[in-house]
């Protein structure tokens, strides 16, 4: 089913970054953050086959139910990518990591179930590009599984994300930016939004540039 592209050579690549992550952000920090509960809030219910872009370590890989058949695991950079292949290897449904971008997914048109989209809309490259790309390969009726964070509701958080995303914070976070809105361009991309509910990430503490976020559940239009 998969159809094996050229790679874009350069286009994400970021292995000082991808080293802390893959060190520093493991399951035992998602769960202290909260995090990893709303990856089984995200994923509960998935079913069929699943195309997951930005697989980053693979967090995401342990909380995918039964009624998964396979999940094909995008993510472009290399060291997240062996990272992930671990989790890989524990996850209770079979996982194909594959390396691809999510602007040019090196997949068939209406392969897939569902799609998900986890703390990765943030980096890419072109984030209308990329739904589109989702949009391509669900089938009709299929499901976007969306858990992003972005642009705050207040003034004060709002001003603070835009000026680091001008300056320092994509060059520290992997080309992460924290005041994008990920709600406004998955409506935008022509998807149906079944279901959505904001959140503050982590729940207590102190609100950082990436705590607002949306979790939430859209489908490809049938008509």
């Amino acid at each position: 089913m998969l159809q094996r592209r050229r790679v874009p050579q350069g286009t994400v690549h970021h292995p000082v970054f991808a080293r802390f992550y893959a060190n520093c952000c493991g399951p035992a920090a998602d769960a202290r953050a909260g995090v990893a509960a709303l990856r089984r809030e995200l994923l509960a219910g998935a079913t069929g086959r699943v195309i997951e872009v930005g697989a980053g370590t693979g967090l995401n890989f342990a909380h995918y139910p039964g009624t998964v058949s396979e999940v094909v695991a995008i993510e472009p950079e290399s060291t997240l990518r062996e990272a992930a292949r671990s989790a890989a290897a524990r996850a209770e449904v079979p996982v194909d990591l594959v390396p691809g971008v999510a602007e040019a997914l090196p997949v068939k048109s209406e392969a897939f179930d569902t799609a998900v989209a986890s703390l990765v809309l943030c980096s890419v490259h072109e984030v209308p590009r990329a739904l589109a790309e989702l949009m391509r390969v669900l089938r009709p009726g299929g499901e976007l599984r969306f858990f992003e964070h972005g642009r705050a509701a207040g003034r004060g958080l709002a001003m603070l994300q835009r000026a680091l995303d001008r300056t320092v914070w994509p060059l520290l976070m992997g080309g992460c930016h924290t005041g994008r809105d990920p709600l406004g361009e998955v409506r935008a991309a022509g998807f149906e939004v079944v279901r959505v509910r904001r959140l503050k990430v982590p729940e207590r503490g102190p609100t950082l540039p990436t705590s607002p976020a949306v979790l939430g559940l859209a489908r490809r239009p049938t008509g």
